[in-house]
């Protein structure tokens, strides 16, 4: 016997879900919308994930198997619809993968199946979270995804301390997955690993942030690039930094691939995050920057400042002040939706197009990295404008 508390839940998730979303008209930028709610919250995660249905077992239909967030999807659109996979956290505080699909992209996203699993090749892996989707011209759709274990050197009292290491999945059909070995290289861990989706010279390229510690970069310089000849056992000899920290920048403590970067006529489109440390805590942002379709590891183009910050209610949450996005998808039209976690809590989108992507990424002026030069730019602007608005 199903309780009877449970209709009056679903009846309001329904509502939820089904609640239409429209473009946020209290801010504009001119290259990408917001949009007046976040497409995936906690509230969207289907109550029989949630409660014990029966009430001889659960009389007073309390919830068993709470969530705490729904964050970081990756994302790929898929036979016309668009997909996310969410990491979607327990009250246990550990994340799984959960499959979510829209028709448009924007709302009415609705969780499907049930959590994603496969073969237990790691029986260490605690955690896993942040997945990567690339749709690869190999055929496969590859999944790469943070795998988390306590660490073996710390010492009995520590239970904290944390190895990171890049966890590799593949599908065909979004149903079946099969988990593979987890993607080597020489440094001692590695976060926001990501797979370009073409061949490199007939090898697999990945980008990948390399770093000494769990939380901090220590020696490692920034967002690498490096290929294997198999993926299969995938093992990275050499990591080249392509996009550097540096000092009082948006990016200046740490920063690392977002989704796979985007192919444009001009160059790979990259959405990455930048890190900086503030009175208030860590602050993530998120930047981009254009590589060579020649020369992948060429940055050619890169704006100054930030390209998605936290936004009003966006900035209050489980870890406040941070956006984060490891998912974007391209649909026919070559329009683009971004979509990403404010605060780790819950999931937006943003939109714009691939021309729209391209004019702010190759027109913006860049970081002059002092003061004067940015007061400089601005000058220049404003002079510009006041003639174009006297006539002149």
């Amino acid at each position: 016997m199903i309780h009877e508390k449970y209709k009056q839940l679903l009846e309001q998730q329904e509502q939820l879900i089904t609640r239409q979303n429209e473009v946020n008209t209290e801010f504009y930028n001119g290259v990408y919308d917001r949009y007046q709610y976040p497409v995936i919250t906690r509230h969207h995660v289907p109550i029989h994930w949630r409660f014990d249905l029966n009430a001889q077992s659960n009389p007073h239909f309390m919830e068993r198997l709470g969530i705490n967030a729904t964050l970081n999807p990756g994302a790929i659109y898929f036979e016309g619809k668009y997909y996310i996979v969410v990491r979607t956290e327990g009250l246990d505080r550990k994340s799984f993968f959960a499959l979510a699909v829209s028709d448009n992209g924007i709302d009415n996203f609705r969780f499907i199946d049930t959590p994603l699993t496969w073969d237990d090749a790691d029986p260490e892996e605690t955690n896993m979270y942040d997945m990567r989707l690339v749709k690869h011209e190999d055929g496969y759709i590859y999944g790469i995804y943070c795998s988390e274990k306590h660490d073996p050197e710390a010492p009995a009292f520590d239970t904290s301390s944390a190895v990171a290491q890049a966890g590799l999945v593949r599908t065909k059909d979004l149903k079946t997955w099969e988990r593979m070995p987890n993607i080597e290289t020489k440094s001692p861990q590695q976060r926001n690993v990501v797979l370009h989706p073409e061949f490199v010279d007939g090898k697999y390229a990945f980008y990948t942030r390399p770093q000494d510690g769990f939380i901090s970069t220590g020696s490692g310089g920034g967002i690498a690039f490096g290929t294997c000849d198999n993926i299969e056992r995938p093992f990275i000899e050499h990591e080249e930094v392509i996009d550097e920290r540096r000092y009082h920048t948006v990016y200046e403590v740490k920063n690392g691939q977002g989704p796979a970067p985007l192919k444009t006529d001009k160059g790979w489109i990259h959405i990455a995050h930048g890190v900086r440390n503030t009175a208030a805590g860590l602050r993530y942002v998120l930047y981009t920057f254009a590589t060579s379709l020649e020369d992948p590891t060429k940055v050619i183009a890169k704006p100054g400042g930030h390209f998605i910050a936290p936004y009003d209610d966006e900035r209050v949450g489980d870890v406040s002040n941070v956006i984060f996005c490891n998912g974007a998808v391209v649909n026919e039209k070559n329009e683009v939706f971004i979509y990403y976690a404010s605060s780790d809590t819950r999931v937006h989108v943003a939109t714009t197009t691939l021309e729209k992507l391209v004019d702010y990424t190759f027109n913006t002026p860049e970081d002059t990295f002092r003061s004067l030069g940015s007061a400089a730019q601005r000058k220049a602007l404003i002079e510009a404008n006041e003639q174009l608005l006297q006539g002149k």
